[in-house]
């Protein structure tokens, strides 16, 4: 029995008493207080996580936006370059493939018959209009006169006079302002000269995209590491085909302005019908400025031929026809064609045009059509069975699927673990089971 007290007097362990505090000592907090955010919400601390990151991301993206503003001379004509591969690319390769047309030979015969059919339609504008507004000149001449009319004999009952001192201040606001309108007409210069730039460029980028593309696609995907490859060449290879029905669906767009608004101007008896819709088939392609000046030509047309009633109702035409392209035939037969949602399409161009303004508008679906076509990819991981990633790089091992964890036994006494286990709860010494201890045992 004696020994049986001892046991347990050796298995208790008395904390030795510690040292008197006083109570603004037990109130303050100690340095181990403020560890690793703990008295923070763990929601403000997720909050706070996403946010400087979402803060880097922004930045990151701001700062390379910046940089490519800098090199928009290069990059505009690359790019446009590039939306002209995806629509003449086909027929090079039909011609190559199916003709038996050496390649170098197709791309000639395909570049210079696209730039013969651009320079023969807007010559065939230029004539068509020129040679109409000759013959509407009469026209405009009396509808000069009536407008005359209407100053003098109208409402605003005008005089010579007034109609002198208007001009005078308009002369007047003209010479006060030569400085600034030579500027601008400097300005304008430079802008021509660099439109001029970009054009010859966009035509010698076109022109070894056509004959190279291949290579060159080949030449960058060989610069990333040779395990990342098959992947990134599926996906840039999907985003291709993406953005190639981009550009086929926006020729049946601009098809369908031109078919509206051309029919609408016959229909109504405004001259000129035909090349007014070659002139709004080729201005399709230039976000913004090419309806505002086809649908402005096709409004003079109507005022300077039928009166300003038939301009109305061209006016009216005019914006119905932009009014569903913009809003039915973009975002739906887009949407489908890239795999966008239509209000996907929508804020791509609008926000495209507050970032970058017309070139902005021009690419912003098809680099979104490109990025969600290589993101979709690379996230479902398509490489592993896709044909042409085989075709070029041999079969692709599907990647092993993660296995749970094994669990780790619980840390006990002698663990390496710095957790201290969980005491087990003694029972009363009548209730436990144990051997007896030896007596003879010191």
């Amino acid at each position: 029995m004696k020994s049986r007290m001892f046991s347990w007097a050796r298995r208790l362990r008395v904390a030795p008493p510690s040292a008197p505090t006083s109570a603004i000592e037990e109130l303050a907090p100690g340095p181990a207080a403020f560890r690793d955010g703990e008295d923070l919400p763990y929601g403000m601390r997720i909050a706070a996580s996403w946010a400087w990151r979402f803060l880097v991301v922004v930045l990151a993206v701001g700062v390379v936006i910046w940089l490519l503003s800098k090199i928009s001379l290069l990059l505009i004509p690359l790019m446009v370059a590039a939306l002209l591969t995806g629509l003449l690319g086909p027929l090079v390769e039909f011609m190559h493939g199916r003709l038996a047309v050496p390649r170098g030979l197709a791309v000639g015969i395909t570049v210079i018959g696209f730039l013969a059919v651009i320079t023969a339609g807007l010559t065939m504008v230029g004539q068509r209009l020129s040679t109409g507004f000759s013959a509407l000149w009469n026209q405009a001449v009396i509808g000069i006169y009536q407008v005359q009319d209407w100053l003098f004999n109208g409402p605003l009952q005008l005089s010579n006079d007034d109609l002198a001192n208007v001009v005078n201040d308009a002369l007047l606001q003209l010479r006060s302002n030569a400085s600034n309108i030579l500027s601008e007409a400097l300005s304008w210069g430079s802008v021509l000269g660099q439109i001029l730039t970009g054009i010859l460029l966009a035509i010698f980028a076109l022109i070894f995209l056509l004959l190279d593309g291949r290579k060159i696609g080949t030449f960058m995907i060989n610069l990333l590491p040779r395990r990342a490859r098959p992947a990134m060449d599926g996906a840039a290879t999907r985003g291709w085909n993406s953005m190639i029905r981009y550009v086929r669906v926006q020729v049946l767009v601009a098809f369908i302005d031109a078919v509206g608004i051309g029919f609408g101007a016959f229909f109504l008896g405004v001259p000129l019908a035909l090349p007014l819709g070659v002139l709004v088939f080729l201005g399709s392609f230039i976000p913004i400025l090419g309806a505002l000046f086809t649908g402005a030509v096709a409004v003079l047309l109507a005022l300077v031929a039928n009166g300003w009633v038939n301009a109305l109702i061209m006016l009216a035409v005019v914006l119905a026809v932009q009014q569903a392209e913009s809003n039915i035939l973009q975002p739906l037969i887009m949407g489908k064609a890239v795999s966008l949602h239509p209000l996907a399409v929508v804020m791509a161009v609008a926000g495209g045009t507050m970032v970058a303004q017309i070139p902005g508008a021009l690419f912003a679906v098809p680099l979104m059509a490109v990025l969600n076509s290589m993101v979709k990819y690379i996230a479902h991981r398509s490489w592993e069975h896709d044909p042409f990633v085989t075709e070029h790089y041999g079969p692709q091992q599907p990647a092993p699927r993660p296995t749970e964890p094994e669990r780790e036994p619980t840390a006990g006494i002698g663990s390496s673990d710095t957790a201290a286990p969980v005491p087990a709860v003694q029972p009363p010494p009548g209730e436990r089971n144990e051997p007896e201890p030896n007596e003879d045992q010191p």
